[in-house]
């Protein structure tokens, strides 16, 4: 089947604004940036910053020391892949270099393109803080084979959706792309997704998360990154990235 029909397909009763993967992408080359010379932050308990995660009023969910002097905001759709490469190439180093150390705070905020995405990102945060980041890290990693299980879906079965309520759509989604399987075998019981694939209050709070960072910070596309409450451009690569958090931190 030809790919496109993948983002032509419409969700009932909601409406998901449409904006390009990729859009801050621009040359991948990046510089070092200053020399990082802040001293850690400790902790609570001698803890582990990037073990303190909590969902946010802006309804994303974020890790790290909340009062690190930069505060990082990714936005980024399941369904995109410069975001499942940021994530293979900037996840690590962001939190073992920035977030663990307690200089950097990382909030992700869900940003949905389309019916495929939603489901996706459903399943994400249906474990709430204690699985997002893990569970959002695996479906990057396996965009790839998820996307492609959706590939193979008939034009029948994909027609059928649109004449689907949503929660019945997303439930299908997730079946033709074996991702209530792939939630269980990480800590999300198939009944527990069922449940959070037909959360009318959850669709509709990542509907909001849409229109406000497009009304609010007006961004490009996914990834998208705020450095304590500004855009920053041309940053959908960590090479390009980590410079800019390192000018922060030199500020």
């Amino acid at each position: 089947m030809n790919p496109m029909k993948l983002s032509t397909l419409i969700v009932a009763s909601t409406a998901l604004l449409a904006t390009a993967c990729g859009g801050t992408e621009g040359n991948t080359a990046g510089g070092t940036g200053p020399e990082v010379t802040a001293e850690p932050v400790v902790a609570p308990n001698n803890g582990d910053w990037s073990t303190i995660i909590r969902k946010t009023s802006d309804g994303g969910f974020i890790m790290g020391n909340p009062d690190a002097k930069v505060k990082l905001v990714e936005f980024a759709s399941m369904t995109c892949p410069h975001c499942a490469t940021f994530e293979e190439e900037g996840a690590k180093p962001l939190v073992d270099n920035y977030v663990k150390k307690g200089l950097v705070s990382w909030e992700l905020r869900n940003f949905v393109r389309d019916p495929f995405d939603m489901t996706a990102t459903l399943l994400a945060r249906c474990g709430g803080e204690a699985n997002y980041f893990g569970m959002t890290r695996s479906l990057f990693a396996e965009q790839r084979n998820w996307m492609g299980e959706l590939q193979k879906a008939s034009e029948a079965q994909l027609g059928a959706l649109q004449s689907m309520p949503p929660a019945q759509q997303f439930s299908t989604i997730a079946d033709l792309a074996n991702l209530k399987q792939f939630a269980a075998m990480r800590g999300v019981p198939r009944a527990k997704a069922d449940q959070c694939l037909s959360n009318e209050a959850e669709i509709n709070t990542l509907v909001q998360m849409n229109s406000d960072a497009a009304s609010n910070h007006n961004i490009p596309g996914t990834p998208s990154f705020l450095i304590n409450g500004k855009l920053v451009e041309s940053t959908a690569a960590w090479a390009q990235l980590e410079p800019k958090i390192k000018e922060a931190l030199a500020d």
